[in-house]
């Protein structure tokens, strides 16, 4: 025990710390007020950006990170789609320079996996923050990543050796019919030169394309009444300029679904099919980094402008996480939660309550408290 306590704070830098200019000022249950204060005009002084927060296991950004990565492992879980396809998705179309999978090579499984314990453990098996089972296994099997040459990918000395995409099929739908509430959808399906059934119904030969948030292609099929063998869906939240990612569901024809990627594709912007995954890849992991987020401004921990601070500078997301849900949509984030948690029924999907006050009030997320 130290003789004088109050003069103890924590200060965490990031490696490399010439680059990552950034530095954690973290205050104890007994540090007083000037302590923090000094450091943070200690950081100041040397250019580096300091953010303050309370003394919790993973202070800012290696708490916010239990979010990317862990969400990722659960999707390749689930049988939804291949590590390099939720690489892709994730960077192209929400932004991030890095995937999941290839930041877990960068990092080094094995100090990857150690984290993820490590954080679930201190928080008392906070189902949010759950580890994958598949992490511990390539560990004893040495696919560390980059370091040891192997990980989720191989590499070589020119760098990480590529993975190829499926090519887009020359097959295209004779209609699509399209749900009344995916009009972003259908305006690019109008572009893409598609013939549209604009019937109530979908005719007998139509495809039909929905654009949920947070539901599966399955659970639009039977909402809507339609015929899941030739239902498919594809995902909104991000727009289509960059990448469009296609879902079917356990029983969509292999012809509907190869018409739906021909559509889709024949303007040269890539598509990822993936499985029927309630939320598709890039609206789940975005709004579980959103809610973590949200959770750590709610238990106080920092500031919602250090947090956001933290995270775009520690972890180089394209936004914070409070700004990535302002920047989405705060209702849109509720959205895909609520639903997720419907259909998963598991506590790990459940909102946070600065989320769920905001979007219901519709203020910022960023919006602190008075």
């Amino acid at each position: 025990m130290c003789r004088k306590p109050g003069r103890v704070a924590g200060y965490h830098f990031f490696n490399p710390v010439p680059v990552m200019k950034i530095v954690e000022v973290i205050d104890g249950v007994l540090t007083e007020p000037w302590v923090g204060e000094a450091l943070l005009g200690l950081t100041k002084r040397y250019g580096h950006t300091a953010v303050r927060c309370q003394d919790t296991p993973g202070f800012i950004v290696n708490h916010q990170g239990r979010a990317y990565v862990p969400e990722a492992l659960r999707i390749l879980t689930e049988g939804i789609t291949g590590f390099a396809d939720i690489d892709r998705i994730l960077c192209d179309a929400a932004g991030f320079r890095l995937g999941p999978f290839g930041l877990m090579d960068l990092v080094g499984l094995d100090i990857a996996h150690g984290v993820m314990e490590s954080m679930y453990a201190q928080y008392y098996e906070e189902p949010k923050y759950k580890p994958c089972y598949l992490s511990p296994m390539r560990v004893a099997a040495g696919l560390l990543g980059r370091k040891t040459g192997r990980g989720w990918y191989t590499y070589t000395k020119e760098g990480p050796v590529a993975i190829a995409e499926a090519a887009v099929p020359a097959a295209r739908p004779t209609a699509v019919w399209v749900a009344p509430d995916a009009g972003s959808l259908k305006e690019l399906l109008v572009k893409l030169g598609a013939k549209i059934d604009a019937g109530a119904r979908p005719a007998a030969d139509s495809l039909c394309m929905v654009a949920p948030l947070g539901k599966d292609a399955t659970t639009c099929a039977i909402e809507l009444g339609l015929d899941a063998t030739r239902t498919v869906a594809v995902d909104p939240l991000f727009g289509y300029a960059k990448r469009r990612t296609l879902m079917t569901t356990p029983v969509t024809t292999a012809a509907m679904r190869d018409a739906a990627h021909g559509l889709l594709g024949s303007d040269g912007v890539p598509v990822s099919v993936i499985n029927d995954s309630a939320g598709f890849v890039a609206q789940r992991v975005v709004a579980h980094i959103v809610n973590v987020g949200c959770d750590i401004a709610q238990m106080r921990i920092a500031s919602p402008a250090d947090l956001d601070r933290a995270v775009v500078l520690g972890l180089s997301y394209p936004h914070g996480p409070l700004a990535f849900g302002d920047a989405v949509g705060a209702q849109k984030i509720l959205t895909v939660l609520e639903n997720m948690h419907a259909f998963y029924q598991e506590p790990r999907y459940r909102p946070s309550p600065w989320l769920k006050r905001r979007a219901g009030l519709g203020v910022a997320l960023t919006t602190p408290e008075n």
